[in-house]
């Protein structure tokens, strides 16, 4: 496949353009600069800017692109950074492709959504059929999934990725919590009763060659593990795997203090269940949080590579 790929420079982008590259897919890279290389095309999704030309004849689009949630904290400024990084970037590349004729159009758009659509379920299990939640996250995905709509009415086929927290030493939700639990101080998130929807990069790996391949699958799709567990059984879980204690609870009001708004999404229980992955037969390579964490934090070689 001739892929563009909106996204690929972050930690699930590389990760990605690293395993379709090796399994022979011909991979272009959208950067918001001068491009220096063959495999790069530029584009300036705040500008709506994106020559129709780089995408026609794809064979699919992924686009992962957004700024990363948990990278400042959470003002009004960055709040916004948020919603219209992702808004515009979904934005740009499907009135692109809806502006094609039908047979330069790509066949599949992958679009970037979160768990987020569905705010808090409390100790409610929730499939794909679930409508959107409440709260500031549940917002951002409602219009970062609408934004994708142009190219779902032009006949592509539109897949929204709505991925839980990725476990993988080098990024993620893992990468911040190293030190603090080798050191032997992490500890569960408030009370630790909230639900976490987790998934191990290699399966989140597998799911996207899946979902590029097969042409039945179409809108929202959970990108996450079987078994979600509670923030007390992760944290448990990550202190075995480590070898380490995890008996310092960090209080809310704590959370609040360091992340501000930010601290109320870590807190939020999301029992997400992978509805579709599951009745299209996909076979997770790492189904329970301890056998994620061990790919996660083992030394040998990465299964990305």
């Amino acid at each position: 496949m001739r892929i563009l790929m909106a996204g690929a420079s972050g930690f699930l982008g590389t990760a990605l353009a690293d395993r379709l590259r090796a399994a022979g897919h011909d991979i272009v890279r959208l950067v918001r600069r001068e491009p220096d290389a063959p495999g790069e095309a530029f584009w300036k999704p705040s500008a709506g800017q994106l020559d129709p030309a780089r995408v026609s004849g794809t064979d699919a689009v992924i686009n992962l692109a957004g700024a990363g949630v948990a990278e400042k904290r959470w003002t009004a400024g960055f709040r916004n950074v948020i919603r219209t990084s992702r808004v515009d970037s979904a934005g740009t590349i499907a009135r692109t492709i809806s502006q094609l004729p039908a047979a330069e159009r790509p066949s599949v758009l992958l679009q970037s959504s979160a768990v987020g659509w569905y705010g808090d379920t409390g100790d409610r299990q929730v499939t794909e059929e679930a409508p959107a939640g409440t709260g500031f996250l549940a917002d951002v995905c409602r219009v970062w999934e609408a934004a994708a709509r142009p190219a779902e009415d032009a006949g592509t086929r539109v897949v929204l990725l709505r991925t839980g927290l990725p476990l993988d030493a080098h990024g993620g939700l893992l990468k911040p919590q190293l030190l603090p639990f080798r050191l032997g101080v992490g500890g569960k998130l408030g009370a630790g009763r909230q639900w976490v929807p987790w998934i191990a990069l290699s399966d989140w790996l597998d799911a996207i060659e899946v979902l590029l391949e097969r042409t039945d699958i179409a809108g929202p799709v959970n990108v996450v593990g079987p078994d979600p567990v509670t923030n007390a059984a992760f944290t448990a879980a990550f202190g075995r795997v480590l070898h380490r204690p995890t008996v310092m609870p960090i209080p809310g009001v704590a959370l609040r203090v360091a992340l501000g708004g930010f601290a109320d999404e870590a807190l939020r229980s999301q029992r997400v269940m992978p509805g579709v992955l599951r009745r299209a037969g996909f076979t997770w390579q790492h189904p329970t949080v301890e056998s994620a964490l061990h790919a996660a934090l083992d030394p040998a070689p990465s299964a990305t590579r």
